[in-house]
Order: structure tokens, then sequence, then C-alpha cells
């Protein structure tokens, strides 16, 4: 495919992925074999879109800018989807390329990270693995253990549900235009042993834990399961950032439910 010049758009937050060694990693990483029904999310100028569908045989792409999707249909083994990510049903996708599970890829934008990996999250009973580039800083936060800064909501709801590993450090230098930060890429697994919780409960709780990290749990998550009727047990002479996920969890399944 033809690079041609597409003008990154910022307010995409479009960093293009243009180190050929870095890209050999993440497919390495990603270990595509032929038939896997994979989605792509943001492909770009199709730096990683053009190893993987050589290998796979097709690709699902999801592409937001206009010029980008237009240049990625003219591929034969492509089927875009021009949309906005948060829009877009992967059981549909499933179900369209008759696969119980996708393995979902992508270098993601880093204004909207946070929003995808919830949007997936939601969707997580068709996913099969994920491997996103994300902003190292995101990926710290996302494998943070307890009585760290990095340890937050992000850690606590996303290891309820994948068992997840940082695989390769990316620095600047493998982007045009070079972002400001350092990246990384992030293996993530849906873990079949999951606590099968209310997801809302966890929500709210963890955000209600974490609004304050600096203060006792009692000023905040306290009076909140006082007013959910909560007579169980559970420290909340501690700080947020102190309280292990499985804690959390224990906590959530023991709460009333919402619904």
């Amino acid at each position: 495919m033809k690079h041609g010049t597409h003008i990154p758009r910022k307010r995409f937050g479009q960093h293009f992925l243009t180190d050929t060694f870095v890209i050999e990693a993440i497919v390495q990483a990603i270990s595509p074999k032929a038939g896997d029904a994979m989605v792509e999310i943001g492909p770009g100028l199709a730096a990683l879109t053009q190893p993987l569908v050589e290998r796979l045989g097709a690709l699902t792409v999801i592409e937001l800018d206009r010029d980008l999707a237009q240049r990625l249909r003219s591929h034969g083994q492509l089927k875009v989807i021009e949309s906005d990510v948060l829009k877009v049903d992967f059981r549909q996708i499933a179900q369209a390329q008759g696969a119980t599970k996708l393995r979902v890829v992508g270098n993601l934008p880093y204004n909207i990270s946070t929003p995808i990996l919830f949007h997936l999250l939601d969707q997580v009973e068709v996913v099969e693995d994920q491997h996103f580039m994300l902003q190292k800083e995101v990926i710290d936060r996302m494998v943070a253990r307890p009585c760290t800064a990095a340890y937050g909501r992000l850690s606590v709801m996303l290891q309820w549900r994948y068992a997840m590993e940082n695989v390769l450090f990316v620095p600047p230098e493998s982007f045009t235009p070079p972002p400001r930060v350092d990246s990384a890429v992030v293996r993530m697994v849906p873990r079949s042993d999951a606590a099968p919780l209310d997801v809302n409960v966890l929500s709210e709780l963890v955000q209600v834990a974490f609004s304050q990290r600096r203060k006792i749990l009692r000023h905040t998550l306290g009076s909140w399961l006082q007013a959910k009727n909560f007579n169980g047990d559970f420290d909340v002479q501690r700080r947020a950032e102190e309280v292990p996920v499985d804690e959390y969890l224990a906590l959530a399944l023991s709460v009333p439910s919402m619904s």
C-alpha cells in the first residue's frame, strides 16, 4: 500500500508507527495464525496491518479517519469499518465472521485509550485476547500492584477480568511524529476464573474508593457502604491503594446489587 502524504491529525491523536524492527517485534508478540478472526483498531497507514494480514489472510479494521478508511478499502483482504470504535459492537463482528471469539489488536489513540478499554471490557465474552500499544504510563496503571502510586481504578477493573503483561517497550522515535511519551505493548487475556460480579457495583465502589486517594477509606467508601446497608467485614482504616484487587472483588460480591 502506498503511503502517499497523509498528514497526521491532532484531533485523532495520530502518531504513525514507522520503525520496522518494532513492527516485527509486535507482530511476533501477537503471533497471528492463518484464519484467526482478528480486528485491528486504528490501522492508520497500515504499518501493522500489512504484516498481520499477510499472516492471517483476512483482517477487519476499524478506522475513524475518512481518508485513511478510503485508502484501506483499496486493499482486497481488509474489511473496513469506518466508525468511532466506541460505537462498534464487537459481538456483531464476531457473529458476522462466524467466530465465537475475536483477537483484538491496535495502536490505541492516547486521548481515548481508557474509554476503549472499558468499551471492550463490556464485550469481553467475545474476546480471545487483546494486544494494544498504549502510553507506557497507562500500561503501568493497568498492571500496577497495591501500595504503588500507579495502582488505581484502572488496575482493579481490568485485573478483575484480564491477565495482563507488558510485553514490549516502544520509544517515541519509533513513531512519526514522535509522541512526547514512552509507549509499550500490553497483552490482555480474559480470565476464565473471573468473579461473577455486577460490573456496575464494582465500578462505582472502586470510583468512590479512589476518589480521594490520600484519605482513609472510612471517609469515602465507609459512608458509601453504609448507604448500601452493607454489614459485612471490611477494614476501612486503610487508603484505597492498600486494598488488593481480590478484596475489592469480594466486597463487590457482598454489596447488595444495584439492579
